[in-house]
């Protein structure tokens, strides 16, 4: 910042729904400009709020939604998409509000009665994970959509070991509590499970000028899944996010021209208002030099 409130770059939250004038704070380990000065949401938030939205036509009319491991910010997301049955699940480690305290290898779920599934973050937990991918296939509903995101490498294979030592997991997988760190091999172990997956980056769906926008991590993979093979949904990737990106970057543009117009506009609203003060001055020192001319002549006529 150098000091004037219009120096700050504004940017989109998308969890909140708001333009946000302030600086972005610093998220977990520091990353610059992750979390929302407004309502806290983090990169992954906002992401997952556009993306529910570029899939809104999937996710109408819906009757249950599981979270497994909620988050203050997801749980306002989700909560506006008005599903007749909202369930969160967690295994209780923390002290995170819950419905019910279940693992997600053994989720106390009827089979295919879930239509959208969000696990952000826990996989690379689970020990067994094979198992964890076939109970998410086996609640999926047909019309069921799953939304994943995990830790991922990209070019080398799925490095895990559930039996290492607390402080060997914060050597290899940069968590005491994370047994694994996934590689290209993450949507094979989906496909093995009965899970169709496509992965999701905010560049794909939004295009880059948006990402710097909304504040998102260029980087961020998130995997939908559907249950069965193939690809899960016809609107993401490919020529829909492709467009999304270009009218992104079309109202960026046109926001930017605004924007510049707008700063020009205020330098020359500031230029008027020092040139108006100048004169106010000049003004003021005009008239105190009459008034004192006036009061010597006075002096010179009669004796005060």
């Amino acid at each position: 910042m150098t000091g004037s409130r219009h120096d700050v770059v504004k940017g989109y939250c998308a969890a909140c729904g708001a333009m946000v004038s302030r600086r972005f704070r610093p998220g977990p380990n520091g990353r610059p400009e992750a979390t929302c000065p407004r309502c806290g949401s983090l990169e992954r938030h906002r992401f997952l709020s556009l993306l529910l939205g570029s899939l809104s036509p999937e996710l109408r009319d819906l009757d249950t939604v599981v979270e497994i491991a909620p988050s203050r910010q997801s749980k306002v997301l989700l909560d506006r998409l008005d599903a007749r049955r909202r369930i969160s699940l967690d295994v209780g480690h923390d002290s995170r509000d819950v419905d019910a305290l279940a693992c997600l290898t053994n989720l106390p779920l009827r089979d295919g009665s879930v239509d959208l599934l969000v696990c952000y973050h826990v996989l690379e937990h689970v020990p067994d994970d094979g198992a964890a991918m076939r109970e998410i296939a086996r609640v999926l509903s047909p019309r069921g959509i799953a939304l994943l995101e995990v830790p991922i490498k990209v070019g080398v294979a799925t490095e895990e070991d559930p039996s290492a030592s607390p402080e060997e997991r914060l050597r290899r997988f940069g968590q005491v509590d994370h047994v694994r760190w996934y590689g290209d091999d993450f949507d094979t172990r989906l496909a093995d499970a009965g899970l169709a997956s496509v992965r999701v980056t905010p560049p794909a769906l939004v295009g880059e000028s948006a990402v710097r926008w909304f504040r998102l991590m260029p980087h961020e993979v998130v995997w939908v899944v559907h249950p069965g093979q193939g690809s899960p949904s016809p609107l993401l990737p490919g020529d829909t996010g492709a467009g999304l990106g270009a009218a992104f970057d079309a109202v960026l543009a046109d926001l930017a021209t605004a924007q510049g117009r707008l700063a020009r506009e205020r330098d020359r609203a500031a230029r008027l208002v020092a040139q108006r003060d100048r004169l106010r001055a000049r003004l003021a020192a005009e008239q105190a030099r009459r008034a004192a001319g006036v009061l010597t002549r006075l002096r010179r006529v009669v004796p005060l």
